[in-house]
């Protein structure tokens, strides 16, 4: 017998299982039987099934079940509590970044403190180096030293600019016509002696129109040089820049006033060192530069400038195979340390090159 009261618990027991519930199908007929002559089928006979609505048998017992669904399901994986990360500590130092900051600034102060040492050690070694070293005092010098050359060229029109205004043209009583260049602040003028060695009164035209007597300072006439002092200077004075050594195959540039042509340029090449070449007088001039830049007669006691501008050498003669003043191609010039090697004193004629 199935229980009843409050004993009984929900659940469900299968239809047919209790015999007092069944039925006679002849009392009372099934409202769905259309009065087909198969019948339909009998249910099993589950016998003594034992009731759902045992707590302890099954384990949803006081739950309603519904036929053909499954019950639910129960998860026992425990959700996982979410990480939390600490607080972070703002505006608080900690005792190892105390420690990181103290060490930091140690090695910063060793460093400068080493630094000083250095540069307090240097200098004294300089200074004690510079003391013990002791150049002797150059006196004034009556002509100036060689300036050694830079390794940059300088394009010649740049270049004439740069040196015409220290180029002079230098005529004479007895109708010589030569050029000379200005070797420093005092004025002094450096030439080729041939060109004042016959006599008269020595005239001087700067380049800015200032026109000036002078007087011979110094003559070395087996170099055929000359230098001349001015009796007045131009308002502004530019002294051309002394160079030194020279090479073959090396640019140079000369400028002067041929036949009266006031700072003509020409441009060459050295086409050799050394050479000899003889004087009118019977006389020799060696150690010449050979060049081909064109010079004529009035470029003698120009300068020969190398491509830095620098001075290397003074005109003073050309190779004269026809005997007419006419430029062969071959022109001569006295290197710049041998004409500052400075005069005898002897102011006569001497040996004279070719008349240019």
């Amino acid at each position: 017998m199935d229980p009843v009261g409050t004993g009984r618990l929900r659940g469900f027991r299968a239809p047919g299982a209790d015999p007092a519930e069944r039925t006679d199908p002849a009392e009372h007929p099934d409202p769905t039987d259309r009065g087909d002559s198969a019948a339909a089928p009998a249910s099993p006979d589950l016998g003594d099934t034992p009731y759902a609505g045992d707590r302890e048998d099954f384990p949803y017992a006081g739950e309603v079940m519904t036929i053909g669904k499954a019950p639910p399901r129960r998860s026992r994986r425990t959700p996982k509590p979410e990480r939390q990360h600490p607080p972070q500590k703002v505006g608080r130092t900690t005792t190892r970044d105390r420690v990181a900051r103290t060490a930091s600034w140690r090695w910063t102060i060793a460093a400068t403190a080493a630094l000083v040492v250095a540069m307090a050690v240097i200098t004294t070694l300089a200074f004690k180096l510079g003391s013990s070293t002791t150049a002797p005092a150059a006196d004034a010098a009556s002509t100036p030293a060689p300036t050694p050359s830079t390794a940059t060229p300088l394009p010649v029109p740049v270049l004439y600019q740069q040196v015409a205004p220290s180029v002079v043209m230098i005529t004479t009583t007895k109708g010589s016509l030569g050029s000379g260049v200005i070797v420093n602040d005092s004025g002094l003028v450096l030439t080729a002696h041939h060109v004042i060695s016959g006599g008269g009164r020595i005239s001087i035209l700067f380049a800015d129109g200032t026109k000036a007597t002078a007087k011979v300072a110094a003559t070395n006439p087996k170099s055929d040089i000359a230098t001349l002092m001015p009796a007045k200077l131009p308002e502004v004075v530019v002294p051309a820049v002394l160079g030194g050594g020279i090479a073959v195959g090396s640019d140079v540039v000369a400028i002067g006033n041929p036949l009266g042509l006031r700072d003509s340029t020409t441009t060459g090449v050295v086409s050799g060192l050394g050479r000899t070449t003889k004087t009118t007088s019977g006389g020799t001039l060696s150690g010449l530069i050979q060049f081909d830049a064109a010079v004529n007669p009035g470029s003698s006691g120009g300068p020969l400038l190398n491509a830095q501008g620098l001075v290397v050498g003074v005109v003073v003669s050309i190779a004269d195979p026809g005997k007419d003043d006419a430029f062969a191609g071959i022109g001569f010039a006295v290197p710049i340390g041998t004409a500052l090697a400075g005069g005898d004193g002897d102011e006569g004629p001497g040996n004279r090159g070719p008349q240019l």
